[in-house]
């Protein structure tokens, strides 16, 4: 293909042309993700809108954060085994406006008072409602990425997905900031307006992406480990333990990075009061600019390291990025650490599900984008209990020291299963004669 990162030449004197002659859907795709990026009002200033707004203390915030994460569970896992089932983009599509009209009376409940005892309730209720709608989505939605892509051409694709979200999410931090402060029932309106924009887009441009039987039945001849599987989930997953060890090592780094939006504007509201809600739009939208410049060169400059050892790389960049949180004081140090862990951000999604969908059978694509993330989400899922029990009984200081650690031995792992996937893989080459 020209143009892609294969042709070190040429990437090194422009490293845009990786991203040239994608197929078409993959760039409705990308202007789908900057829209729906744009209009993330809620979940950034949830935490926030939990304590601040329906009067909730930090330990309240951090179950109900651990709720959310349950809910998102049981509609991924029906989801995904839908989208294997009826297609990809009617699952996502409809699952995508279910979870945005969800959000219509969450607004209205604002608008009528969220110091109500209706509004007190309902709200997270509601909330809860859109997280399952939202967790039928995932699946169809990561399975139909995968489906349009090859693994010559995924890494460019999926980071030019990443790079959209962070285009989008550039913009809405800002916005969502303001509304906090002066209209927050448009925090939900506007969200929901945002999602029902970026669905449309899919439905007009993006066709149904779920593989033919006759592209099945091929696979099945072939030693790649996108080949289908002939069985269930359990016998396809049992097959591939190297991937199984990936997510749960992975997952961990989920449990410290989710504390950027817990513990961080926790712990910024607390040092700056009235001005911590600023300073954190503020550092989330450096987080997104940051990705936006730095994406592609560090792409460039990683293509040829194995996806494990950059997700290794990028657990490192999380330790020292929310471990130097514990003795920061001054804003200042708050962007430093952002730029830190922002660099391990772009490094892991831009590997880790590269990793996954190459070791994922094509056949049982929405059923893994739905079992791997409740296997691997268990580290967001612990992330605000963990987290705010924390802060209640030791200090957010301490958090940040267990996070530090966390991060470190996480990818200490992966460097351990590097090494086992290298045994496995010269094993093999030895076998392949005598086969």
């Amino acid at each position: 293909m020209s143009g892609t990162i294969k042709k070190s030449g040429t990437t090194r004197r422009n490293p845009l042309t990786m991203y040239k002659d994608l197929p078409k859907p993959v760039y409705a795709l990308f202007a789908a993700t900057v829209v729906n990026g744009a209009g993330i009002f809620v979940f950034p200033f949830l935490t926030l809108f939990l304590t601040r707004r329906l009067g909730m203390d930090t330990r309240q915030a951090g179950n109900f954060m651990f709720f959310t994460s349950i809910a998102y569970l049981p509609g991924a896992i029906l989801g995904g085994k839908l989208a294997d089932r009826y297609g990809r983009k009617i699952v996502a599509v409809g699952a995508q406006l279910l979870a945005a009209s969800v959000y219509i009376p969450c607004g209205i409940l604002v608008e009528m008072g969220a110091g109500t005892l209706s509004a007190a309730v309902l709200i997270p209720a509601l909330i809860l409602v859109n997280v399952i709608f939202d967790g039928f989505a995932d699946p169809a939605r990561m399975a139909m990425h995968t489906d349009l892509t090859t693994p010559e051409n995924r890494q460019a694709a999926f980071s030019l997905n990443y790079i959209g979200h962070n285009l989008g999410f550039a913009i809405g931090p800002l916005i969502a900031g303001f509304l906090f402060n002066h209209a927050p029932q448009w925090l939900f309106w506007g969200n929901a307006i945002a999602v029902a924009a970026a669905t449309t887009l899919v439905v007009i441009f993006v066709p149904e992406t779920k593989p033919s039987h006759e592209a099945i039945q091929e696979s099945l001849l072939t030693d790649s480990d996108e080949k289908a599987h002939v069985g269930g989930i359990l016998s396809a997953a049992a097959t591939r333990p190297m991937l199984l060890a990936f997510v749960f090592l992975n997952a961990w780094f989920g449990l410290v990075y989710a504390q950027h939006r817990f513990a961080l504007p926790l712990q910024t509201g607390d040092l700056f009061g009235t001005e911590g809600a600023t300073l954190y739009g503020g550092l989330m939208t450096m987080n997104a600019l940051l990705v936006l410049v730095f994406t592609v060169p560090l792409i460039t400059m990683l293509r040829k390291v194995r996806p494990v050892i950059n997700v290794a790389l990028s657990g490192a960049l999380f330790a020292i990025g929310f471990g130097m949180l514990a003795f920061s004081r001054h804003p200042a140090w708050f962007f430093v650490s952002v730029f830190i862990w922002t660099m391990g951000e772009i490094i892991n999604a831009t590997n880790a599900d590269v990793y996954i969908a190459n070791h994922t059978p094509m056949s049982h694509r929405g059923r893994f984008n739905s079992i791997l993330p409740f296997l691997g989400g268990f580290g967001w899922a612990l992330a605000t209990p963990v987290g705010g029990n924390i802060i209640h009984s030791a200090g957010i200081g301490t958090l940040w020291l267990l996070m530090f650690g966390v991060a470190g031995l996480a990818s200490a792992g992966l460097l351990v299963l590097d090494g086992a996937e290298r045994r496995s893989l010269r094993r093999k080459a030895v076998q392949l004669p005598s086969t």
